[in-house]
């Protein structure tokens, strides 16, 4: 059974505001991208399936390996990129030829399309899924 995408959301809705703090996942105090959906793992899931190694902010990039990607396919499950719902984790390259190593949670699907995600300088934030954001979206999953 999948969980349902209005838990999803509103779990990653309660950590809005929680500050960017690098391989951090601790709501209110401090969490990146991978620690956002970690927390939000932990609150609709129960415990998380492993925990991720130290990881600098240029990780998998000297190697090329798609690192990220890989561990979201086996702890999500996969959909295909032009199904979009809301409580959809969304993995982003964010440079042409760079690994993906960027993530999201889908809010809104339609013409007011939004995601929340945290990055530096911002902290968790729901942001608008605009065209240079979805253009650099390369897979999308679901909660199991």
């Amino acid at each position: 059974m999948t969980i349902p995408a209005s838990k999803v959301v509103a779990a990653a809705r309660g950590w809005i505001g929680t500050p960017y703090l690098h391989q951090t996942s601790v709501r209110g105090a401090g969490c990146d991208c991978l620690g956002l959906l970690r927390g939000v793992w932990r609150e609709v899931q129960g415990a998380e399936p492993e925990i991720p190694p130290a990881y600098t902010r240029d990780w998998s990039e000297p190697q090329g390996q798609e690192r990220l990607w890989r561990a979201a396919a086996q702890h999500l499950c996969p959909k295909p990129l032009d199904s979009a719902g809301a409580g959809d984790v969304l993995l982003f390259r964010m440079r042409d030829g760079a690994v993906a190593k960027h993530l999201g949670i889908q809010a809104q699907v339609g013409a007011n399309a939004s995601f929340i995600h945290s990055y530096t300088g911002h902290g968790v934030t729901e942001s608008p899924l605009s065209a240079p954001w979805a253009r650099r979206i390369v897979a999308r999953f679901a909660f199991p």
